[in-house]
């Protein structure tokens, strides 16, 4: 069963789920604005085959990659990506939301959830779960300070980012900080 949370400031629902190529419309609205897209790995989408061709090509067969919804309406995304190798005990976050929706809770919220939802689906093969900021984006690392991740460190000029290279913060979480939470 998908997550489901009410947002505290609001009488709506916050659930994820898979997106579906049905969902192009919606995810337009905030893959195609250059605010969401600024500390995004890509460029805002000005065309619906965009869309169309990351739902079909990239989301669908993500392990890991919901659908942030608002009553049942996606309006962001989230995923979790797992490492491997000597690395697999770890995976990484990303996430993106309608600009409308900033500021609401509603990210930390879908955070929280992704987080709590990966550490039971991947059980003992998932410890850590990871995520890198870029400096400037001073409201994602709210974003997980609120959801219970610790900043771990400054990375100076760790990634070269849409041309320049660019400082990222560290933040990380264990399934030991998550209540409920088991290994």
């Amino acid at each position: 069963m998908d997550p489901e949370m009410k947002n505290s400031n609001f009488s709506e629902i916050i659930t994820l789920r898979p997106l579906e190529v049905s969902d192009v419309d919606d995810l337009m609205v905030w893959a195609s604005d250059e605010r969401v897209a600024r500390f995004c790995p890509w460029e805002p989408n000005t065309k619906r085959e965009q869309g169309l061709d990351f739902i079909i090509n990239r989301a669908i067969p993500h392990p890991w990659l919901r659908a942030i919804c608002l009553n049942g309406k996606p309006i962001g995304s989230i995923l979790v990506t797992k490492n491997s190798g000597n690395d697999a005990c770890r995976g990484e976050i990303g996430y993106n939301l309608a600009w409308e929706h900033w500021g609401k809770g509603i990210a930390t919220k879908a955070v929280k959830m992704a987080v709590k939802a990966v550490f039971e689906e991947w059980g003992t093969e998932l410890e850590r779960v990871e995520g890198l900021v870029d400096v400037e984006n001073v409201g994602s690392q709210r974003v997980l300070e609120k959801a219970g991740f610790y900043r771990e460190g400054l990375l100076r000029r760790y990634v070269v980012f849409k041309g320049r290279s660019r400082d990222m913060v560290l933040f990380s979480i264990l399934c030991s900080d998550v209540e409920n939470c088991s290994l």
